[in-house]
């Protein structure tokens, strides 16, 4: 049997509920139509409090670290944040500062973003992928923009905003063979399906 690919996702919405939230579990559960996963969803908005004032790592509470590790140890990142003048939440940022700065090296990311309007659908190549190209992570060549108008009542309402997560996930399969060979089969068979 094979082992399942070890998917971090990170939330960097405040609110709860949260359209952010939403693509994040849309992306997640594409994911889990493709591959065998084990899934991790850190949403910032529900450990904020306990990491916000902290500029020293080791000040850190505990379950904070243990986030932190789950993050380190990813097989594949899904990072996901709302737009705040034109760029990524401040404290998506503080979390992702105590990150080891080698940890996510080749890692696969996939990145994704909510704002307002298509204005903002640039902050991905703006502000995202030089975040994880920092880290000298494998940005993936699709990430997600999902404007406000496509997600409804929290959840994913627009057809095309779908297929650019069905896309998304697709291709990036190539990009996970850094696991188990038993994990790449499945992954070659999920991207030729």
């Amino acid at each position: 049997m094979s082992r399942k690919l070890k998917v971090v996702a990170v939330s960097g919405s405040l609110q709860r509920p949260s359209r952010t939230n939403a693509l994040v579990e849309a992306i997640l559960a594409e994911l889990e139509k493709s591959l065998p996963v084990e899934i991790k969803l850190i949403e910032l908005g529900n450990i904020a409090a306990d990491f916000g004032a902290v500029t020293n790592p080791k000040n850190l509470p505990q379950h904070i670290k243990d986030e932190i590790a789950a993050v380190e140890s990813a097989d594949l990142l899904v990072v996901a944040t709302p737009v705040y003048r034109a760029s990524f939440t401040g404290l998506f940022k503080h979390f992702f500062d105590f990150v080891h700065h080698e940890a996510l090296i080749d890692v696969p990311v996939l990145l994704a973003a909510t704002g307002g309007s298509e204005r903002h659908a640039l902050v991905i190549e703006h502000q995202l992928r030089p975040l994880f190209s920092f880290f000298q992570s494998i940005t993936l060549p699709v990430g997600v923009y999902a404007a406000e108008a496509e997600l409804e009542s929290y959840r994913v309402s627009s057809p095309a905003l779908q297929q650019r997560i069905e896309l998304a996930v697709k291709k990036s399969l190539p990009f996970l063979t850094r696991c188990d060979i038993n994990l790449n089969q499945d992954i070659a068979l999920a991207a030729n399906a």
